[in-house]
């Protein structure tokens, strides 16, 4: 007895599958990102040495680059939501999902590679004594 797939219910992926879900992972890290801030912002109001604690550990290798890691996802967010954007507002958008996808993708390496060099400058500087 053969077994048989029904047809048009497994989605095996894709581009649009792995946009869709880094839409939603960036979404909820940067959501994340703001509760978290805003909660360490209000300490400021209870306690300003816990306050002065808590933003000095800030101040190490790991954090900067979370905050590459933020500044990533905030551009891919942003980038994927214009091509959303684009595919439900525009005609042809649909036609050229696909192309939109990759441009976003180009677009965002081009930005990040001297954004994170630019951020860890600083890092690299405290770490090593001279930047790369």
């Amino acid at each position: 007895m053969a077994t048989t797939t029904p047809v048009g219910t497994l989605y095996r992926g894709g581009e649009g599958m792995w946009t869709w879900v880094l839409h939603r992972i960036t979404g909820v890290s940067v959501f994340f990102f703001l509760y978290v801030h805003v909660l360490d912002t209000a300490l400021v109001r209870v306690s300003p040495e816990a306050y002065d604690i808590v933003i000095a550990t800030y101040k190490t290798p790991i954090v900067a680059l979370l905050e590459v890691g933020l500044v990533g996802a905030v551009l891919y967010h942003a980038l994927n939501g214009l091509r959303v954007i684009a595919v439900d507002f525009w005609s042809k958008g649909p036609r050229y999902q696909r192309q939109m996808t990759w441009g976003i993708a180009a677009v965002w390496f081009v930005v990040m590679i001297p954004a994170s060099y630019r951020m860890l400058m600083h890092t690299f500087e405290a770490l090593f004594g001279s930047t790369p």
